[in-house]
């Protein structure tokens, strides 16, 4: 049986696929929600946090990216590891450990606690993204996996959302309460509800549509031919670690991740160098930009969905990424400018990240195309390291966020010229 169309007249996978929409996407949301935010609360917390700790900015900056080191090293093990152990333990292990080790940076006191702490949060949020993106293969045949996964990380958008707000209001309400300063109950009240989640995980997932008690047998029957895999040669991966191509798009998704996450972490400071001193006033205005990206990942997505083309759907919001980052260098001093500059390019940056994971899939497919991602994903997410880095030195070298925004800009061209080398052997239908 071929995969059912969602869109075919009387499809009679439309109930059954509406049942599991409702009963795994809004967990998984909540799930990869949190893994978002308390990967990048740091930069609330840095408000208070380097002051009362005496941090440089490049301390910071490297603590916040060492995050990412973790994650890189120990993604591998933990994604071949899944299919053992099952995606409902793997999942809350890295729920409960990751939710410990967030609400565990209350303890932090010294620049190599806190590069300790980021370490072993990204060890132990290790593969979670990959991982879900592989469970998610398990119940969603290829005609509705695309729109699962963007559902998924629509996820990282929302924590910024909800980031932002709720970080300065716990920060500023709850300071002094204890004896414990905001910024520590901002990562204890932030890093608690991951350990309720991965305690749910063992009751609300399964491992695998036969496991799940809620389908009956026809349902389990329908899933299990809509996600049938397809036969392919057992040396196809070599071919993949042969192909300039993918490591092309290896840097460009680096390119992409690079100025993301400067921004995740740096944006309250890029905000309260205009003169937004208010915490409160401040977490607002750090979500603008993040509403702005849920509504272009969705618009970005459904467009190259209905014209069949990547390339430039990626690779022009890139540059009009740069363009903007560019353009907030200019906008100095002018708060509202500086907003809607940054808000540009947090949603340009977004739409190239969303539009990036459609293109692996046309060059590979199989299990060639599971290594070709994964090969991809290690390499671009060290992006996520050298950003906030890079940016934290170069404040701490001249004392101002422009030269870190040039290069990030400069990263962001970079993913657009590279997106535009890769030729794309389009697969027929």
């Amino acid at each position: 049986m071929s995969a059912i169309h969602p869109s075919a007249a009387g499809d009679p996978a439309s109930a059954l696929y509406s049942k599991l929409n409702w009963r795994l996407l809004p967990f998984l949301v909540a799930c990869y929600m949190f893994a978002y935010l308390d990967r990048v609360n740091v930069g609330f917390a840095k408000l208070q946090m380097q002051t009362d700790l005496g941090f440089s900015d490049a301390a910071y900056g490297v603590g916040a990216g060492i995050f990412f080191i973790g994650y890189v090293l120990f993604e591998l093990p933990s994604n071949l590891m899944l299919p053992k152990v099952g995606a409902r333990r793997t999942f809350s292990r890295i729920l409960v450990l990751w939710g410990i080790t967030s609400a565990c940076m209350l303890f932090v006191r010294s620049v190599p606690a806190f590069y300790a702490m980021r370490f072993l949060l990204g060890v132990f949020e290790a593969g979670f993204a990959p991982g879900m993106i592989y469970y998610l293969s398990c119940w969603y045949g290829p005609a509705r996996m695309a729109r699962a996964i963007a559902l998924v990380f629509v996820a990282g958008p929302l924590g910024g959302i909800v980031g932002g707000p709720v970080s300065a209001w716990l920060m500023t309400s709850l300071s002094g309460v204890g004896g414990l300063a905001g910024w520590q109950w901002m990562f204890l009240v932030e890093g608690l509800p991951c350990i309720a989640l991965g305690l749910l995980t063992l009751r609300v997932l399964s491992d695998r549509p036969e496991q799940a008690r809620w389908l009956n047998d026809d349902e389990k029957l329908l899933l299990g031919r809509e996600t049938a895999p397809t036969e392919h040669r057992a040396d196809s991966f070599k071919a993949v670690l042969k192909s300039p191509r993918v490591y092309v798009l290896a840097f460009a998704y680096f390119s992409i991740i690079f100025p993301i996450y400067a921004i995740s972490f740096w944006l309250p400071t890029l905000l309260k160098e205009q003169g937004v001193s208010d915490t409160i006033r401040l977490g607002w205005y750090s979500a603008i930009p993040y509403v702005a990206a849920a509504v272009c990942m969705y618009l970005a997505g459904r467009s190259s969905d209905r014209v069949g083309e990547r390339r430039y759907h990626c690779a022009i919001p890139a540059l009009g990424a740069a363009i903007c980052l560019i353009a907030a260098i200019f906008a100095d001093g002018n708060v509202t400018l500086t907003l809607v500059a940054l808000t540009l390019g947090t949603a340009c940056l977004w739409m190239a990240y969303t539009v990036f994971w459609a293109i692996p899939s046309q060059l590979v497919e199989g299990t060639a195309a599971a290594g070709g991602i994964a090969l991809i994903n290690t390499v671009g997410l060290s992006g996520g390291f050298w950003g906030p880095a890079v940016v934290g030195w170069a404040k701490a070298s001249t004392g101002s966020m422009h030269t870190g925004l040039f290069v990030m800009a400069g990263a962001a061209a970079l993913a657009a010229i590279l997106i535009m080398t890769v030729k794309l052997t389009l697969k027929q239908d």
